[in-house]
């Protein structure tokens, strides 16, 4: 099983979305109610943090949203992972971009298993932690490390975030909505966090 790592980078920009999406004082009273300190609103805050830290830092601030608000928070959380992928995407080494550009002299129906290689290569903080397999029409995005349930014990799936990220990467891959469910999770006993993307029928 993976070790639960993420990279400062990551985190950095997904504390900077979360506090677009929420205001960066309602992030600090959420952070509060939580228990956490509210100066976890400044993304500068975690510029030194890597691996298991951030790790923690990433599971705790998305326990904290939960926290706060509640069933409301699959939603706020699914938009935090839209815009995160554009602030990644616009952030990315050349590579990437280089990437991102031969994805697009595809055909629209075989681009969609490249970008989520190439989602897969932001989300990981070790080489193959965060893995693309074929499933007959369909594909599965398995994120081993999966650094959003670390600590984490739910008896529902919480990666909320990576779920937004994978919605928002195929769209932009494709123009077009996916059908997208997290069938196994870290946080509830699963060996891996799992994303369906239904292609087929």
């Amino acid at each position: 099983m993976s070790e639960r790592t993420l990279s400062g980078h990551f985190l950095h920009h997904f504390v900077e979305t979360i506090a677009t999406e929420l205001g960066r004082d309602n992030l600090s009273i959420v952070l509060e109610k939580a228990g956490l300190p509210p100066d976890w609103s400044e993304p500068t805050r975690w510029g030194p943090l890597k691996g298991e830290s951030a790790a923690e830092a990433y599971a705790g601030l998305q326990k904290a949203m939960r926290i706060y608000y509640g069933r409301g928070a699959r939603g706020t959380l699914i938009r935090v992972g839209g815009s995160l992928w554009k602030r990644l995407l616009d952030d990315a080494p050349l590579a990437v971009k280089a990437q991102s550009k031969i994805i697009f002299g595809r055909p629209v129906n075989a681009r969609r298993k490249p970008a989520l290689e190439l989602l897969a290569k932001l989300l990981s903080d070790q080489r193959d932690d965060v893995t693309v397999h074929t499933l007959d029409l369909d594909l599965l995005l398995a994120d081993k490390a999966s650094a959003g349930t670390l600590g984490q014990n739910e008896s529902d799936h919480i990666c909320y975030v990576t779920l937004g990220l994978l919605r928002e990467c195929l769209y932009w891959a494709t123009g077009r909505e996916h059908d997208i469910e997290e069938v196994s999770c870290r946080a509830n006993g699963g060996e891996a966090c799992e994303f369906k993307i239904t292609i087929g029928g």
